[in-house]
């Protein structure tokens, strides 16, 4: 193959020297009607993008290779000429900073006629005409074979000044002794030319296009650039090998150091050696033994070398059963440029329902970008890529994007067949793409549920990376909404995760709510002590814990999960569902008129802050709490709505922050202390104590404001608030109220109106402040990564020596 592909790269050069020096009978043609005109609009303004010309070149070089394998099942003889298939690809750079770029392959080739009709006529698909004859005849059936010669061969025209085609059909009986032909146009000439290669049958078979690069395409000289460019649009594109010639550095012997070792004169030995003492011949000798074990001088080449881009099989064409979780692993890190690897995939094909059938992989990624939470409502969905018959085609798809909970999906989706428009860049409006959405947001659900069922372990790595993701598809897809709820982890006052299945299995009899608790931001552990779940939580019932912004959104679009719905308990009104109406009743009643004074006192003493002051059923321990009326905000809500500032608090919103109740224990001690206290008070008929008043009511702020503090609101005033917390401690402390505090500060320096100077400006810079247990083994590891972000090796740096890191 090496032996080939050398002499394929000397006839390349010698392809220039006969463009030169042969003088042929050139056939001139002009381009048929208006295609002057349309090749214009091709050159200008059809392609978005002219780094889309190589994927087309590569397209119809690979149904050229399509056609002759399909030809050569009824015809050997036409594997004749060439002995491999395959597309090569090299760039020839001019010593004038010019160049060439040069798409070889070893297909089906063209004869005269053929090159005048395929591409002097714009968009003129020799394949369609192939496919038409061969499907009449029943020698071929079908083959898979997109684009064709004509318009996408007009992309060349992007790039290049003046464009040659030298090309040889395979032979045939019709056409047993083949010669190769030449064609040869220019971008602003209205005409073409045909002519016999002067260079002779150099091919065997198949077609050679040379692009005379324009100067500001100079850069597809670059091996770079056009790995990159295959790597992205035709790694896949052609079962056939498609070779790049590059170049790399080795060493090789420097036979002319040798050579000049070797010539140096060697000095004749003077009349006194005979006489060298016998001690000075030793190591003479030693010397010259030294010297021959040296190691021979080398030198750094550049040698050719032809490597083979599209090594890796387009997998989603294989059967599932056959591909190995390395293989799969491998393809995802490779395509989507991720060292990681995938928590979960999904291989399958179908039928979309309007015709077109199409094979895919799906997969989970092992994290979740931070740009995902960043990115807006809409999503900025980029890595589902979409493949027309192996060519990728787009990997944006516009208002048909996925949702924006499942925009982190990485997927490759191969159709066989989909309305390009003309320059093959861009979908034409069609059914597939609007359900292209649906089919992956449903095959989503259907991984992350058998993984669910199947493989409980990795199910916790996914839920670790995508439980908040779930909640998001919960929300936003209506249509996948059960799926991705019974997807959603939370924890509970009971244990550290549990589904919402498995909740109703540890439902209570007779309960007929999910309890749960919002407020984001507290750890669970926290949450679990709250004063809204002691009853629940001393009773044994299960309430989730959820600490998560995302969680209260959830909850509220869910509203009931297996028609049992959710009870918020930091809401007036719990009901544990095993509750004697009458018993109950009758028990409330009895404390209301026993509280009666002290509810009354408190009421007035809470004014505005809450609506009532009413006898509690869910504390054991706390003497009282502040909840939400069920029409009202709770504290985590008020948080959310406070969090939004562009939205504007009207009347609504304040009448229903003040829908509060104050909460009451009537078995606590200190309910029924303040009770007796409300009741010592004397009466106006009495003559009131006003210290005694004072006093209850700093006691009640204090208790109100408390309340308001473990129940998650904010206080009205906290100064005033820690005022009196401060004149409390004084007085537990045996501290006099009125002991005044040393108030006296350095006064600031006078007025100076002049800015002051840059170097009055630099701020000393405060160190990193290092963990105190044994910093000598503190260290910074960096990941020193390559262009294409592939890890080289891991640098370790000791802090003492890279502060500056």
């Amino acid at each position: 193959m090496r032996i080939l592909f050398s002499l394929l790269l000397s006839l390349t050069v010698f392809t220039f020297a006969a463009w030169a020096n042969e003088d042929v009978p050139k056939q001139k043609f002009d381009y048929q009607s208006d295609v002057t005109r349309l090749r214009k609009i091709v050159i200008n303004s059809l392609y978005s993008h002219r780094d889309v010309f190589l994927r087309e070149l590569i397209s119809n070089a690979n149904d050229a290779l399509e056609k002759l394998r399909l030809t050569s099942l009824t015809d050997k003889q036409v594997l004749s000429g060439a002995e491999h298939l395959n597309i090569s690809i090299k760039a020839i750079p001019d010593k004038d900073g010019f160049g060439q770029l040069v798409i070889t392959d070893t297909g089906i080739g063209m004869t005269p006629e053929e090159l005048t009709k395929n591409l002097g006529t714009l968009a003129k698909s020799g394949t369609s005409e192939f496919l038409a004859k061969a499907e009449n005849s029943d020698a071929t059936g079908t083959g898979n074979l997109i684009g064709a010669f004509g318009l996408g061969f007009y992309s060349s025209f992007l790039v290049a000044d003046h464009v040659r085609v030298a090309s040889i059909a395979a032979k045939s009986e019709k056409n047993p002794n083949p010669q190769q032909y030449m064609f040869s146009s220019s971008a602003d000439e209205s005409s073409f030319e045909i002519y016999p290669d002067p260079r002779g049958n150099v091919l065997g078979r198949g077609t050679e296009i040379t692009l005379f690069l324009k100067p500001d395409a100079l850069e597809y000289l670059s091996t770079e650039k056009l790995e990159e460019l295959i790597h992205k649009h035709s790694s896949f594109a052609s079962t056939f090998p498609i070779y790049l010639l590059t170049q790399k550095s080795i060493e090789v012997p420097d036979e002319d150091a040798e050579k000049t070792e070797t010539e140096a004169p060697i000095p004749s030995p003077s009349p006194e050696s005979d006489e060298t003492d016998e001690d000075e011949a030793i190591v003479e000798e030693t010397i010259e033994e030294v010297k021959k074990e040296e190691e021979p001088k080398t030198k750094t080449v550049a040698v050719d070398e032809w490597v083979q881009l599209n090594k890796q099989p387009p997998i989603w064409m294989r059967d599932p059963k056959t591909v190995t979780d390395e293989e799969y692993e491998l393809f995802y890190q490779v395509t989507f440029k991720d060292n990681t690897k995938p928590l979960a995939w999904y291989h399958f094909s179908g039928d979309s329902g309007s015709g077109v059938s199409f094979r895919a992989i799906i997969y989970v990624p092992s994290f979740v970008p931070e740009s995902y939470w960043q990115a807006g409502i809409q999503g900025d969905a980029k890595d589902v890529r979409l493949m027309v018959k192996r060519v990728f085609i787009t990997n944006d798809l516009g208002e048909d994007a996925l949702p924006k909970w499942a925009s982190w999906v990485k997927a490759v989706v191969d159709a066989e067949d989909l309305p390009l428009n003309v320059s093959r860049e861009t979908l034409q409006s069609t059914k597939f793409l609007k359900q292209l959405k649906t089919i992956i947001t449903k095959r989503l659900a259907q991984i992350l549920g058998r993984v669910q069922e199947e493989e409980p372990e990795k199910f916790k790595e996914i839920s670790a990376v995508y439980n908040n993701v779930f909640k998001l598809g919960a929300v936003e897809d209506s249509k996948s909404r059960e799926k991705l709820a019974a997807l959603a982890r939370f924890s509970t006052n009971q244990r550290n995760s549990t589904s919402l299945d498995e909740y109703l299995e540890n439902r209570k009899q007779g309960q007929k709510h999910i309890f749960y608790l919002a407020d984001m931001g507290k750890d669970t552990a926290v949450l679990a002590k709250s004063v809204f779940i002691e009853k629940l939580h001393a009773r044994g019932y299960e309430v989730l814990l959820l600490n998560d912004p995302l969680d209260e959104i959830f909850v509220q679009n869910i509203k009931k999960w297996k028609a049992v719905p959710f009870q918020d308990v930091a809401k007036a009104g719990l009901k544990f569902g095993d509750e004697s109406p009458e018993e109950e009743k009758a028990e409330l009643e009895s404390f209301a008129e026993q509280f009666k004074p002290l509810l009354t006192w408190l009421k007035k003493e809470a004014g505005e802050l809450v609506r009532d002051v009413i006898i509690s059923n869910r504390l054991v321990l706390s003497s009282c709490a502040i909840v939400a009326d069920a029409h009202g905000y709770t504290a985590n809500v008020e948080k959310l709505m406070s969090s939004n500032t562009s939205q504007k608090k009207g009347f609504i919103y304040e009448y229903t922050k003040k829908l509060k109740y104050l909460e009451i224990n009537p078995r606590s001690p200190l309910m029924e202390g303040l009770l007796r206290r409300v009741e010592q008070l004397p009466t106006e008929e009495e003559g009131r104590d006003l210290d005694a008043e004072d006093e209850l009511h700093e006691v009640a702020s204090v208790l109100i404001d408390g309340a308001l503090v473990r129940s998650g609101f904010e206080v009205p005033d906290s100064n005033a608030f820690f005022t009196r917390v401060d004149r409390i401690l004084r007085r537990s402390l045996g501290v006099s109220e009125t002991a005044p505090t040393d108030t006296r500060v350095k006064p600031a320096p006078p007025v100076d109106p002049e800015l002051p100077s840059e170097e009055e400006l630099v701020e000393e810079e405060v160190p990193f402040p290092m963990p105190p247990q044994q910093p000598e083994q503190v260290k910074w590891e960096v990941e020193e990564i390559d262009d294409d972000d592939n890890l080289i090796a891991d640098v370790k740096v000791e802090t003492a020596r890279h502060d500056e890191l």
